[in-house]
């Protein structure tokens, strides 16, 4: 509109476009120092486009290239969790509590994207403490507009983008107690969990917080999303008890199908996650993208071997659950290692994995339902202590500050931290939870099941 309103004036005033250009600029210097005396109408006009122009310059361009992969990496991440993550445990659970399951990531989900956008984008992504930005500073977005920057995309497209992995972050703990909470519990344990879990781990690492001063490494949320979710997973598993029948009769996955679909959707969307973190269309972005896959790769091999090596054959459940440690374990290092670096960390995590779904698992005599510690805590963890292993230029890496042995440590403090923090938060959000409206459906109900219970509908009527 700039051009064409300039393009008119130039016509009435038969002046050559670049002399009406130089014109607007000398006018623009000018007009300060005549602005008290009489203005040509015309010449005023030119002033007031000369204006805008400069002012049109002074807006922020963005790469339309890296705002088109944005778009793309915010909608992969959607994927992950509406279907990959809700089919993924969908199947994992009994055909009475299906829908139950699904209803819980989808709600939860979109609960936790009104939240980020009414506070938590806020409270994670501006100035603050050590642990917290302003709750207030763009409560509601307040202040953002669509020339607003942030990371050199427009902000509203990393508000959004961030708020994918809010959400996936919070949707990933229902696993962990699924077939037996009630489901307003499961909604006011999101909304306490993300305020004062999700929201700190973000402003401490990725916004110039306290973990972030430690000099510690995590590309895509190694401890802000995984670690922080299975620790969550773990607790809230121990506070729920166990399912009615658990240790005593077989309670199988009623449809592996929906599980393994679900694993190949997470891996698909798994490269907005990853590649997107970068926050724009380049090498960085290239390095995730293959790094996730060699990882994931590896993973799928890793758990497939073990389980043949241990059980005798290998399992289409252990394969899906290989993909996700994998993608899991290259999380916090897929923009800071080279591929064999991920081929390593996905072999590792792949392998480890198996352990902490069976041993672990048994060790700790929690029943997880869906496995969220042991694949996203545990592989989490081998992840971020890796990362400060091949993050070295030495071994392939884009290079770390000081040694490998001061890196590790700083990816172990992280841990540590991470495991302290969320277990913490956890407990009290869960206690809360319970003193409000309870925890657990009532055994009778859990016979029936949730979806009948909670929903009054059943995923298979035949």
């Amino acid at each position: 509109m700039k051009i064409q309103k300039l393009s008119a004036v130039a016509s009435r005033s038969r002046l050559p476009a670049f002399a009406l250009l130089l014109l607007c600029l000398l006018a623009a210097i000018a007009m300060p120092a005549f602005a008290q005396d009489a203005v040509d109408p015309a010449a005023a006009e030119v002033a007031e486009v000369a204006a805008a122009v400069v002012e049109e310059a002074a807006a922020p361009a963005f790469d339309s290239g890296n705002i088109a992969w944005m778009l793309t990496s915010t909608l992969l991440v959607l994927l992950m969790v509406v279907p990959g993550l809700a089919l993924f445990y969908g199947g994992m659970v009994r055909s009475k509590n299906v829908l139950s399951v699904l209803m819980q990531v989808l709600v939860v989900f979109s609960m936790v994207i009104i939240l980020w956008v009414s506070y938590g984008y806020s409270a994670a992504f501006t100035e603050g403490n050590n642990f917290f930005g302003s709750f207030t500073e763009k409560a509601f977005l307040k202040g953002i507009t669509t020339s607003s920057e942030s990371a050199g995309l427009p902000e509203l497209l990393f508000v959004v983008f961030q708020s994918t992995f809010a959400g996936i972050t919070t949707a990933l703990i229902v696993g962990s107690f699924a077939e037996r909470i009630k489901f307003k519990a499961v909604l006011l344990f999101s909304a306490i969990w993300v305020t004062f879990a999700y929201l700190p781990m973000v402003h401490m690492v990725w916004s110039g917080g306290f973990l972030a001063h430690k000099g510690v490494l995590d590309f895509a949320g190694g401890t802000v999303v995984h670690i922080n979710a299975g620790i969550a997973g773990l607790v809230g598993a121990y506070f729920l008890g166990r399912r009615l029948g658990f240790g005593k009769e077989a309670i199988k996955p009623h449809n592996v199908p929906f599980t393994f679909i679900g694993a190949s959707l997470l891996w698909v969307g798994w490269f907005g996650f990853n590649a997107g973190s970068a926050v724009a269309a380049n090498e960085i972005a290239s390095l995730a993208m293959i790094n996730t896959m060699v990882a994931t790769a590896a993973g799928v091999v890793a758990w497939s071997l073990v389980e043949a090596i241990s059980k005798g054959r290998p399992s289409a459940l252990g394969a899906a659950s290989g993909a996700i440690a994998g993608l899991v374990g290259i999380t916090p290092a897929a923009g800071t290692v080279g591929p064999m670096g991920a081929l390593v960390i996905g072999l590792a995590a792949g392998a480890i994995c198996v352990w902490g779904v069976n041993g672990l698992k048994r060790l700790l005599r929690v029943d997880d339902t869906a496995d969220v510690f042991g694949v996203h805590a545990v592989g989490g963890i081998v992840g971020a202590v890796l990362t400060g292993v091949f993050s070295d230029a030495s071994l392939g890496g884009t290079g770390i500050e000081g040694t490998i042995g001061a890196q590790v440590w700083a990816q172990t403090f992280s841990v540590l931290f991470t495991i302290l923090w969320c277990a913490v938060v956890t407990a009290v959000a869960i206690l809360i939870t319970r003193a409000l409206v309870g925890l657990r459906v009532s055994d009778e109900d859990q016979r029936q099941g949730l979806d009948i219970v909670s929903h009054g509908e059943s995923a298979y009527e035949s």
